[in-house]
C-alpha cells in the first residue's frame, strides 16, 4: 500500500544540467545528448526514485549565456533535440512518471502542438503534460519571418499564451469521450455528432477545429507555466494546472502561494522552483560549485534560488518551505547524473523516513498523481 505523499516532487532536465559546464564534469556523457538512450536513463532514475514528473526544456534559439549582442560562448553546449519528440520516445520505456514537456507557444501553432501533446498522452498512457513557453528574443522572432522581431511587448506576450493555451485545450475536448464508436457490423467508426467545431476567434487565432486526435486518456493534460512575476501569476491563474516560481525564502513562498491562491482552495498547484548543487557534505557541494563555475569562467546565477549543500539540508528547506502552502518543488539538477541521482538516492529517501513522500506510485494517471479531477468535456451534453 503506497504512502500517502505530503510533497510532490518534479525534476527539470535540461541538457548535460542547469550549470553551462556540466557538460565537463567527469560523469557528464556529452557524446550521448543527442540520443534517444541518454534521455530514457535519466527518466527512468527519476522513477526509480518515485518522482512525480519530469519536465524537458526547450527554446527557439541555440543556448548561450551571452546578452543579446555578446559574443558567441563556444564553451557552451548550444543545441537541444525536441522536447516533446523526447518525451514521447520515453514514454513507452516507462511506467509511471509524468512526463511534461516545454511547448512554445510564440511564433508556433496551438493546433499542431495540441495533437502532440495529445499523442504523448497517449503513449504514456495518461501521463503527458505540456510546459507552455513564450519566446522572447528578437533572434527567436527571426527564425520565421512572421512578425517583427522588434515588436515583443511582453504583455502582448503572455495574452497570446493564454489565447494559445485557450485553444490547445478547446482542441482537446473537441472530440467527446465516447465518439469513437468502432462497429464493424455497420461500418461506423464514429458518432460524427460528438465532433465539435471549437470556432475559436481571437486577437491571435481563429481556429475551427475538430482535431484530428481523439480526446486524450487524462481529458486534459497537465499544463504548467513558470512565472516570476503578476503578469505570469495571471497567466498561471487563468490557463495553468501547475505554476512554477521562484521565491527567496519560506515569507516570499507564502507571499506568492497566497497571490496565486487567494482563498486557499482552486487555482493552480504552485511549485516552487529550485537550482541544487548537492554532495555528501556541504563543504563537497560547495567545492563542486566552484569548480563548474571556474570551468564556466563566471559565477553561476539563475533565476531560481541556488541551493548549495546536502541531500538532508535540502530537504529540511523542503519541509520549511512546505508549511507556506506550497505543493511541491521542481528541482534543477545542476550536473547530471550526479544531482539527479543525489535527489533520488539521498533526498528522497530522506523525506521517506520523514514520512513526507511516498513509498510506491498509487495512480494510474499524472491528473489523479496531483489530485487534480478528470475535467468534464466542456461540449458533451450533460
Amino acid at each position: 500500500m503506497a504512502s500517502a505523499p505530503g510533497i510532490h516532487l518534479a525534476v527539470a532536465l535540461e541538457g548535460a544540467g542547469w550549470h553551462s559546464a556540466a557538460w565537463r564534469e567527469p560523469r557528464a556523457r556529452p557524446g550521448d545528448l543527442f540520443t534517444a538512450g541518454y534521455w530514457t536513463d535519466l527518466v527512468t532514475e527519476a522513477e526509480r526514485g518515485l518522482l512525480d514528473f519530469v519536465t524537458i526544456e526547450d527554446s527557439l534559439g541555440v543556448r548561450s549565456s551571452h546578452e543579446p549582442g555578446a559574443e558567441f560562448r563556444a564553451d557552451r553546449v548550444p543545441g537541444r533535440l525536441d522536447a516533446v519528440l523526447v518525451a514521447s520516445r520515453v514514454a513507452p520505456r516507462t511506467d509511471h512518471i509524468g512526463l511534461v514537456p516545454t511547448g512554445i507557444v510564440t511564433h508556433t501553432e496551438p493546433f499542431h502542438l495540441s495533437k502532440a501533446i495529445a499523442t504523448l498522452d497517449y503513449v504514456s498512457r495518461g501521463r503527458g503534460g505540456w510546459r507552455a513557453q513564450v519566446a522572447r528574443r528578437p533572434a527567436d522572432a527571426a527564425h520565421f519571418g512572421r512578425r517583427d522581431p522588434g515588436v515583443l511587448a511582453s504583455e502582448d506576450l503572455l495574452a497570446e499564451a493564454g489565447d494559445y493555451i485557450e485553444v490547445v485545450r478547446r482542441l482537446w475536448d473537441s472530440w467527446e469521450d465516447d465518439a469513437e464508436i468502432r462497429d464493424v457490423a455497420t461500418g461506423r467508426f464514429i458518432d460524427r455528432d460528438k465532433l465539435h467545431y471549437i470556432d475559436f476567434a481571437g486577437e491571435w487565432f481563429s481556429v475551427k477545429g475538430p482535431s484530428i486526435t481523439p480526446r486524450p486518456p487524462q481529458g486534459q493534460p497537465l499544463v504548467t507555466v513558470l512565472a516570476h512575476a503578476a503578469p505570469a501569476y495571471r497567466l498561471a491563474q487563468r490557463s495553468a494546472d501547475v505554476v512554477f516560481v521562484t521565491p527567496r525564502d519560506a515569507g516570499d513562498a507564502r507571499a506568492i502561494e497566497r497571490e496565486l491562491r487567494p482563498e486557499g482552495e482552486g487555482g493552480p498547484r504552485v511549485f516552487a522552483d529550485l537550482v541544487v548543487f548537492l554532495g555528501d557534505t556541504a563543504a563537497e557541494a560547495a567545492r563542486r560549485r566552484d569548480r563548474l563555475d571556474e570551468r564556466a569562467g563566471e559565477d553561476y546565477s539563475s533565476d531560481a534560488l541556488v541551493f548549495t549543500g546536502t541531500a538532508g539540508e535540502l530537504a529540511d528547506l523542503v519541509l520549511e518551505w512546505a508549511e507556506a502552502g506550497l505543493s511541491g518543488f521542481r528541482l534543477r539538477p545542476a550536473a547530471l547524473p550526479d544531482d539527479l541521482e543525489t535527489i533520488t538516492r539521498r533526498l528522497v529517501p530522506e523525506l521517506q523516513l520523514r514520512g513526507v513522500f511516498r513509498t510506491d506510485y498509487a495512480e494510474r494517471s499524472l491528473r489523479e498523481r496531483l489530485g487534480l479531477a478528470r475535467p468534464t468535456n466542456r461540449y458533451a451534453e450533460v
